[in-house]
């Protein structure tokens, strides 16, 4: 919902010229704040808005602007005034944003940046999406290790107001080899050894990714021991960048969206919902509940070839539900219990045996209690039944309680060795899988109970 609470006095200001009055309300709050009372403004005025402000103020603001806003800004504006905020946002945020740029109005930009900014942008551009070289700023304090701790303080000191983050300072050779690593808090502790090397001080030993590591792995390994930056080398250890926690958070919440999205059996979007144009959702969940629809028909062929025995013991419909419904239930548990052990690296796929001895206790004891309420759920449904016809529906509840936990637990471990993503063992999709193993497990239960052993057809 847009803030438009300071809409009228903002245009009043636009109308009138006032630069001041424009600078006072860029500058008064947070940027993000300011940026929220600017939501309801055309692209051309919010960029007017910002104009009156001072530079670094300026890309504060645009940069809590929603994304096309700022799209939308970046191909309207003179490119002369485009290229000067583009060269003073963060470098991870701009090569991000130029993308979504159409190409016209970025080969009208590009070559009125600094030739450092235009190349750092389009060494950064090359990087594969979904890589770590994808979300890394090439924005960081970096020092020779030939340094002391009084020259470091000083180079430091003249870079802080250009780089994102000071707190980890990078050593490296004259070609550029990551070395170590020192925080601002060692250099600062130890200002009594104005003359020390910081050679001596620095952390050898690193943790470290390269550019083309898969980026949901980088934000594991930052998560994971909770760092504020990770370094970025490539193949022959040059530093070329760092990942930071905010990029990290970012990373974090895409691959939790796409999870969600694939746990509810559509496809990841690009843009927000309202975003999303009606026939790309439709495109998007139509993929999805095109396999399901094809999982129905197994199973609905499944029902068919049984159909004989359905005429016969017409009892037998009253309870598919319940025998399909526990399955699938049963295995979406596992599976989700299996994905988040292996999201925390707490399973990995060589597991796979230990999980089934689990899994099959597991399903032992919830096929067993689902299985005594089953009993007495047909005893109060088909009081008429014998005890074996009876017996027909807890045997197949056991079976497939433990049939639901065992394919739910070892489906996620199969496509994680198979490289793919483990969240596409959706709930719908599991589920059709269960479906059509319940309708066979619990046929072939009826049968064998009701004609191997001469249960009877039972009541019709």
């Amino acid at each position: 919902m847009i803030n438009t609470l300071y809409l009228p006095e903002i245009r009043e200001m636009l109308a009138s010229d006032d630069e001041q009055g424009l600078n006072e309300f860029c500058t008064a709050l947070h940027a993000a704040r300011t940026a929220e009372f600017m939501e309801g403004l055309s692209s051309a005025e919010a960029w007017q808005v910002l104009l009156a402000t001072d530079a670094t103020t300026r890309v504060d603001v645009f940069t809590y602007l929603p994304e096309q806003q700022q799209v939308d800004i970046l191909e309207s504006a003179d490119p002369q005034e485009a290229s000067d905020l583009i060269a003073n946002m963060p470098h991870d945020d701009r090569v991000d944003l130029l993308k979504e740029v159409e190409d016209v109005s970025v080969d009208s930009i590009l070559p009125l940046l600094p030739t450092e900014e235009r190349r750092d942008i389009q060494r950064l551009s090359q990087h594969p999406e979904g890589t770590a070289g994808a979300v890394m700023t090439s924005d960081m304090a970096r020092l020779p290790e030939t340094l002391t701790v009084r020259e470091a303080l000083e180079e430091v000191a003249r870079q802080s107001a250009d780089h994102e983050t000071i707190y980890y300072i990078y050593i490296v050779d004259e070609e550029n080899h990551l070395r170590g690593l020192v925080s601002a808090r060692q250099l600062v502790t130890n200002l009594g050894r104005p003359n020390k090397l910081i050679s001596d001080l620095m952390e050898r030993d690193l943790l470290t990714v390269t550019d083309t590591d898969d980026q949901e792995t980088v934000a594991s390994k930052v998560a994971e021991y909770d760092f504020l930056a990770i370094p970025v080398v490539d193949s022959e250890q040059h530093l070329v960048g760092i990942i930071t926690h905010d990029d990290v958070i970012d990373v974090l919440r895409e691959e939790a969206e796409e999870d969600a999205y694939l746990a509810g059996a559509v496809e990841p979007l690009d843009e927000t919902y309202m975003e999303t144009p009606w026939y790309t959702l439709a495109w998007k969940r139509g993929v999805w509940l095109t396999v399901l629809f094809v999982a129905a028909m197994l199973t609905a062929a499944a029902l068919k070839g049984y159909e004989d025995t359905l005429a016969k013991v017409t009892w037998l419909v009253l309870f598919i539900p319940l025998v399909i419904s526990s399955g699938g239930n049963s295995g979406t548990q596992s599976t989700t219990l299996v994905i988040r052990g292996l999201t925390n690296k707490d399973l990995v796929p060589g597991d796979w045996l230990k999980v089934v001895r689990r899994e099959i206790i597991t399903g032992l004891c919830l096929g067993s209690f689902l299985a005594m309420l089953g009993f007495f759920v047909v005893r109060i449904v088909q009081s008429e039944l014998t005890t074996q016809q009876a017996l027909v529906v807890p045997i197949t509840l056991l079976s497939v309680v433990i049939c639901g936990t065992i394919v739910g637990s070892l489906l996620p471990l199969l496509f994680r060795r198979l490289g793919l993503d483990e969240a596409l063992m959706s709930s719908p999709f599991l589920t059709g899988i269960i479906d059509i193993a319940g309708i066979v497990i619990y046929m072939s239960v009826a049968i064998f109970m009701l004609e191997e052993l001469g249960g009877g057809v039972g009541a019709g």
